[in-house]
């Protein structure tokens, strides 16, 4: 199983930009948990990014 999601931080909106192997509840369950997590998510993104400077 597999799966990408891409973030828009402007609009508070997730983008799935695929996913193998995954059934519709495992898809639901999994944006759910970014929708719970976003913000701790785009802060880590950030850090990790600017660690990479």
């Amino acid at each position: 199983m597999e799966c990408k999601f891409w973030l828009n931080t402007e609009t508070f909106d997730i983008e799935e930009a695929y996913a193998y192997g995954l059934t519709p509840k495992a898809r639901k369950q999994i944006r759910r948990i970014i929708f719970e997590h976003f913000d701790y998510i785009v802060e880590q993104w950030e850090v990790f990014q600017a660690s990479q400077s």
